[in-house]
């Protein structure tokens, strides 16, 4: 028998030593966050670990998972608590070790493992931890295995079948950037900035670019836990900026900028200003679809509208689909459909055959930037920017909503644009062309100008997005418009960035 895990405990006291906490918000969307000590401790994750081996089991997926780690001064304890839960449950644990996500869900493929557990905060603060889970490479969990997971979990409805074993990999890195690198070297010599903020990226990354021909000029790649001058986050500005600076004072042809585990980067062009990863997305999409007829894409909720107007694309005979935000949902929704990639704005890009394996991972993403830059030569990181055609684009921002009320927020902000468009309300000045349901609400207006409202899967927070193929002063107006309607709700708080 193990304990019923309780969804609050007081820290130094028998229960809390004695009983596994873990409070049920941490069961997200698509994966699992907690803040450590305060919402789940050891014996939580170990409860969690005997959850998700009985639910493979279930499955009727065979008991064999890898998992590896981030690096935090408590990712490594986490983990092993995990894996005897795994091992209770009966599962056969694979261990890579200190690893990126990616990493993990390259092992699945290269060690022939059906499931994978990695455990990671990804670019959340210290603090927080979290396990993103698969049995179905390469995907993760979507909601129904979430929802399933949460009801063993919090139920202690465990299978405690026992026989489990563990095996650690050994250098099991030197496979995954094998993997990689066996290739033709670039032609073009390009130098990057490689910045890490110091996450689980900085142990591979600046060797993986090397290996392809980059020249690398490395910034905050050292592996510091306590993340010293920003969080490992490339959408946020305070990363961008930094690269930004190194770009510029080396002389570089652009700069990558890889989240806290690895599967997501940010890119800096040659003259130091960002470029968001949607609007990359479009260009290597521009590059992609030239050399393979009638490409089909699939890009979230979040991105620009020049997947759908850009005349490039149009000519390319390329088709795209508007998704789920999410890297759980963008990587089914591209393994569906058989899409060659799908395109987050958060960075995520999952890159199908020949591409890669239809997982998230920011290695893969940047060298797919250095291969398109190889094959345009005579053009640099600005000038291909310079081609797409303009819009004015916010940053991802978020505004604090606690987890229990920010879908019903959601919800009646659906309601409201909703009745909008049904009466002719105008938004922004301006009538609704357009609305997008199909996470939270995208509501684009007659001149094109739209904005986004959705929940965040793994924060306390919402999100919002708006952009503008017209002007910075009517993408204004429009987040003037969404932002009053947040006003109304007095769950919603200040926003992590503004424009």
């Amino acid at each position: 028998m193990f304990p019923t895990p309780v969804a609050a405990l007081s820290p130094n006291t028998y229960a809390y030593e004695s009983q596994p906490l873990v409070k049920p918000t941490g069961f997200r969307e698509y994966d699992a966050r907690w803040l450590f000590e305060r919402e789940i401790n050891l014996m939580g994750v170990q409860a969690l670990g005997m959850g998700l081996g009985t639910l493979i089991r279930r499955a009727g997926v065979p008991p064999a998972i890898v998992t590896g780690h981030d690096f935090r001064s408590y990712s490594a304890s986490i983990k092993m608590a995990l894996v005897s839960g795994l091992m209770a449950a009966g599962c056969t644990v694979h261990d890579i070790g200190l690893a990126i996500t990616p990493m993990a869900y390259f092992a699945q493929f290269d060690l022939d493992v059906p499931c994978v557990a990695m455990v990671t905060a990804s670019h959340n603060d210290n603090g927080w931890t979290g396990v993103k889970m698969g049995m179905a490479r390469p995907l993760t969990f979507g909601p129904d295995e979430m929802a399933r997971l949460k009801e063993i979990v919090l139920a202690a409805d465990f299978d405690l079948a026992g026989g489990g074993s563990y095996r650690f990999v050994e250098n099991f890195p030197a496979r995954y950037i094998a993997d990689l690198t066996t290739r033709a070297p670039l032609t073009r010599k390009l130098k990057v900035v490689c910045a890490c903020g110091n996450g689980t990226a900085g142990a591979f990354a600046p060797a993986i670019l090397t290996k392809i021909g980059c020249e690398v000029v490395p910034l905050d790649t050292d592996l510091d836990f306590t993340f010293p001058r920003y969080n490992p986050n490339p959408e946020d500005l305070e990363m961008l900026h930094a690269i930004r600076d190194a770009v510029l004072a080396s002389g570089a042809d652009l700069g990558f900028g890889f989240d806290g585990d690895g599967d997501r980067c940010g890119v800096i062009d040659d003259t130091g200003k960002e470029i968001f990863a949607d609007k990359v997305g479009v260009m290597l999409a521009r590059d992609i679809s030239a050399r393979h007829a009638n490409a089909r894409f699939v890009v979230d909720v979040k991105s620009t509208g020049l997947f759908a107007t850009d005349p490039v694309l149009i000519e390319n005979g390329a088709v795209t689909e508007y998704w789920k935000t999410g890297h759980s949902y963008m990587k089914r929704r591209t393994h569906e459909l058989g899409a060659l990639v799908g395109f987050e704005k958060s960075g995520h890009f999952f890159f199908n055959t020949p591409f890669g394996r239809g997982y998230d991972d920011g290695l893969v993403s940047a060298i797919a930037i250095c291969d398109m830059l190889d094959r345009n030569p005579d053009k640099r990181m600005s000038e291909l920017k310079a081609a797409l055609p303009k819009t004015w684009s916010s940053p991802t921002m978020s505004p604090h909503c606690a987890d229990e009320t920010k879908y019903g927020v959601v919800d009646a902000v659906v309601k409201h644009f909703t009745e909008a468009q049904a009466t002719g309300a105008p938004v922004a000045g301006q009538t609704i062309r357009d609305l997008v349901t199909v996470n939270g609400i995208r509501v684009t207006v007659a001149d094109g100008t739209w904005g986004l409202v959705r929940a965040s899967s793994n924060k306390p927070e919402l999100v919002v997005v708006v952009e503008s193929p017209v002007s910075e002063t009517r993408m204004r107006e429009m987040f003037a418009a969404v932002d009053a309607v947040l006003r109304t709700h007095p769950e919603v708080g200040a926003y992590n960035q503004t424009i």
